[in-house]
C-alpha cells in the first residue's frame, strides 16, 4: 500500500502499518518532515471540547512518553502542562464545561483563579486574567524528531520510504478500485492508498474524484534571545483570546499568534506584517519578552477544515482511498494515535476509538464538529 505525505501522520501511518507486517511504501515530494510538520511548535496537550479530540490526544500523550522505547527515539519530551490564560467570561464558562469532560475521560486537568494562573507563568501580566486552565501532563515535544523516530522504525520494519518523488497520479478502474499511483519516480501498483498529505490532501483527494476540504493558511513563529531567569517548568502558555503562545526554546521562547488578516494560500514566506500586531499583545499580555530580542523565525502551513477538526476515514466512492488530514493544528500531538488508527481502518479491524463522527461526509449531513480550543 502506499502512504502520500512524509509528515507526522503519514510517517507515524507507516511505521504502524510497517510494524503489523503491511507492505508499505511512503512517498514524499521533499524531505520528511518538511512540510507543516517541521514548522510546528510542538505542543503536545489533551486540554480539547471535543471528546474524539481528547481521546486521541490521550492516546498520543501515553506513545509520546513511551517514544524512546517504541519506536525507540528521542524527542525531547517536556511534560512542562499547557496552561490557556483565560480573559473573558465566555471563555471561561466553554473551559470550565471542556474540563470537566476531560476529568470524566481520566485526565487530571483543572481550573484556576486568575491570581493562580498569573503564578503559575511567571511572564504574565494582566489584572484582566479571570482564570486559567491548567493539564499538567501536557507539554511540548520536537516534531523533527518524531518523524525521524517513525521513518527509521518503520525502514527497520521493511517499509519503503522514498524522499524526494511526486505523486502525479492515482489510476482508478472502471469498478472503482484503486490500481496504481503514479510518480515521478515510476508506477507503484496497489489498491489501498493513504492520504496524509496535510495542506496539500485536497489535489490528492481530487486524483481519484474525492472533495477533501482542507484549506492552507500561513502560520509564523518568532525564536527570542536568552532570557535570563526563566522557570525551568515554564508551562506552554496561551492566551486564548488572541491566541498568543510561547514555550521554552533553548535559551529564550518560542513564541506565535494568529494573524486575523492571514489569506489563505500556500505562501511560507516570513513577514513582518504581523508582528506590530503579536508586540501590542506581547506588551500587554508579557511585558517581560518585549524588550527581548529576536533571533529568527519561520513560517509554516495550518491545514484548516470548516470546523476546526480532522478529517480521517475511507472515501465511499473509491476502493480503496484512505484519508487523515485537515487537523487544523492538532496534526503533531494527534499524529501517533491517528497513525494507529489507520493501520486498524486498513486492516479493518475495530480501532481504540470510533473516528466515523470524523469522515468527510459529515460536511454534506451539515453533522459539523466544531471544536472549541483551537489556537
Amino acid at each position: 500500500m502506499v502512504v502520500v505525505g512524509g509528515g507526522v501522520i503519514g510517517t507515524s501511518a507507516a511505521f504502524h502499518l510497517a510494524e503489523a507486517g503491511v507492505d508499505v511504501v511512503l512517498i514524499e515530494r521533499g524531505s520528511l518532515g518538511g512540510g507543516s510538520t517541521s514548522k510546528a511548535a510542538g505542543g503536545v496537550r489533551t486540554q480539547f471540547s471535543d471528546v474524539l479530540n481528547i481521546e486521541i490526544a490521550k492516546r498520543s500523550l501515553d506513545a509520546f512518553r513511551d517514544f524512546d522505547r517504541r519506536p525507540g527515539w528521542e524527542i525531547d519530551l517536556r511534560q512542562v502542562g499547557y496552561l490557556f490564560v483565560l480573559t473573558r467570561p465566555s471563555d471561561v464558562e466553554e473551559f470550565e464545561r471542556s474540563v470537566a469532560l476531560q476529568n470524566e475521560l481520566g485526565l487530571d486537568s483543572r481550573m484556576l483563579t486568575g491570581e493562580e494562573t498569573r503564578a503559575l507563568c511567571p511572564l504574565l501580566d494582566g489584572d484582566d486574567v479571570l482564570a486559567g486552565a491548567f493539564s499538567p501532563g501536557d507539554g511540548h515535544a520536537t516534531p523533527e524528531g518524531v518523524v525521524q523516530g517513525y521513518a527509521f522504525a518503520a525502514r527497520a520494519h521493511g517499509a519503503h520510504i522514498r524522499v524526494g518523488c511526486e505523486v502525479m497520479a492515482i489510476r482508478v478502474d472502471d469498478g472503482g478500485q484503486i490500481t496504481e499511483v503514479v510518480t515521478t519516480d515510476g508506477v507503484i501498483r496497489t489498491d489501498t492508498v493513504i492520504c496524509a498529505a496535510g495542506a496539500w490532501s485536497r489535489a490528492c483527494g481530487a486524483m481519484v474524484g474525492v472533495e477533501l476540504p482542507v484549506s492552507p493558511l500561513r502560520r509564523q513563529i518568532l525564536f527570542t534571545e536568552a532570557i535570563d531567569g526563566l522557570p525551568a517548568d515554564l508551562p506552554m502558555t496561551i492566551d486564548f483570546e488572541t491566541s498568543f503562545y510561547f514555550h521554552h526554546e533553548g535559551p529564550g521562547l518560542l513564541m506565535g499568534m494568529s494573524d486575523p488578516g492571514e489569506i489563505p494560500g500556500f505562501s511560507v514566506e516570513t513577514s513582518d506584517g504581523w508582528i506590530p500586531g503579536l508586540m501590542d499583545v506581547v506588551r500587554r499580555r508579557a511585558p517581560r519578552i518585549a524588550d527581548v530580542g529576536i533571533r529568527g523565525g519561520w513560517a509554516g502551513l495550518y491545514e484548516m477544515t470548516p470546523d476546526h477538526n480532522a478529517i480521517i476515514g475511507e472515501a465511499a466512492g473509491v476502493s480503496r482511498f484512505l484519508y487523515a488530514t485537515g487537523f487544523s493544528g492538532h496534526g503533531f500531538l494527534q499524529g501517533p494515535a491517528v497513525g494507529e488508527i489507520l493501520r486498524d481502518m486498513v486492516l479493518r479491524r475495530p480501532a481504540f476509538v470510533d473516528v466515523s463522527p470524523l469522515s468527510v461526509e459529515r460536511f454534506d449531513a451539515a453533522a459539523l464538529r466544531p471544536e472549541y480550543n483551537i489556537v
